[in-house]
């Protein structure tokens, strides 16, 4: 009978430890971006330097937990500059499943097929982190945090 009641407890803590983990990835890190905060403020890279994009329905989370959870969906209302910086090899990265305006797996095929353009947002935005946009030509702009190549880590050195 003691055998049950130890399986019992330690079944049960495993189960409450899994959701207290999955949680805490899913939802308890993430902080909603105010859209008229300063942080909401999303530059695009051109030649001559970072310009501010003239954009609508903000909407954006972030993390204090990892350089890497920020994500935003916005929509442009005018056109980008003409000399922006493309970014080279995009991997949108999954954002939690309860911010519905982003899909990373979606945004990714329509970069590979051309539907979108990836284009450098903020250069070390965070040490070895940069903020890239993918730019619908409808006006959508979905952006995410991603390594850059510049860390031994990553197998590059400069």
């Amino acid at each position: 009978m003691n055998g049950k009641i130890v399986g019992i407890a330690l079944i049960g803590s495993m189960a409450a430890a899994g959701v207290g983990m999955w949680y805490a990835q899913e939802y308890g890190f993430y902080d909603r971006i105010d859209p008229d905060s300063p942080a909401a403020q999303v530059l695009v890279q051109t030649t001559s330097g970072p310009v501010p994009v003239n954009a609508s329905s903000f909407e954006g989370i972030d993390a204090n937990s990892s350089p890497l959870r920020w994500r935003a969906c916005l929509r442009l209302d005018g056109p980008l500059p003409g000399d922006v910086i493309p970014f080279d090899d995009p991997q949108p990265l999954n954002g939690p499943g309860w911010f519905d305006c982003y899909d990373a797996a979606s945004i990714g095929s329509d970069l590979e097929s051309g539907a979108a353009i990836a284009i450098l947002s903020q250069p070390e935005i965070r040490p070895d982190v940069d903020r890239i946009l993918a730019v619908y030509p409808d006006g959508r702009i979905y952006g995410w945090h991603q390594f850059n190549d510049k860390t031994p880590e990553r197998g590059v050195m400069d």
